[in-house]
């Protein structure tokens, strides 16, 4: 049989069980809701962002830490952790103070969920890298400044 024809028939075969499972409701579409409003995403610098998403001023906490490196060689690919050791984080929020759109990422935590994540974001050249804590109703934040290479060149 010619790998092709089988190729084509598994893919329609996978197809069609699919659309009778979605059909029979077996399968429902979801939607996936950002947790801050598409306004905050769309905001051109820091103080905008945070205004978008309804958040007052930070305020500064040795209880966040940034892992990220001091130097990113792919400005497309920055590996970014951010923990938060304060009791009850709800949120996480990543910005890139200097990208067009400086807030890459918000995360919202729901029964007792650890305050921690782990990403890679995008950054246009060398910035702070801020995280936003919003914990018991307040907010706090922590930075580090991330130098982005052009080539790779370490300079």
């Amino acid at each position: 049989m010619n790998a092709l024809r089988r190729n084509v028939l598994k893919g329609a075969t996978g197809a069609g069980a699919v659309a009778v499972a979605v059909a029979a409701g077996l399968i429902t579409p979801t939607r996936v809701l950002a947790g801050a409003p598409r306004s905050a995403f769309e905001a051109k610098n820091l103080a905008d962002a945070m205004k978008g998403m309804g958040l007052p001023p930070a305020t500064d906490s040795k209880d966040i830490t940034i892992k990220a490196p001091d130097i990113a060689e792919n400005g497309a690919v920055v590996p970014v952790e951010v923990t938060s050791s304060i009791a009850g984080t709800s949120a996480i929020a990543i910005i890139a103070e200097k990208n067009n759109t400086p807030l890459v990422a918000d995360f919202e935590f729901s029964g007792g969920a650890q305050g921690y994540v782990s990403t890679r974001i995008k950054m246009g050249s060398t910035a702070l890298v801020r995280a936003i804590v919003t914990a018991g109703g307040k907010t706090y934040q922590a930075a580090k400044e991330v130098k982005v290479t052009i080539g790779g060149c370490g300079g």
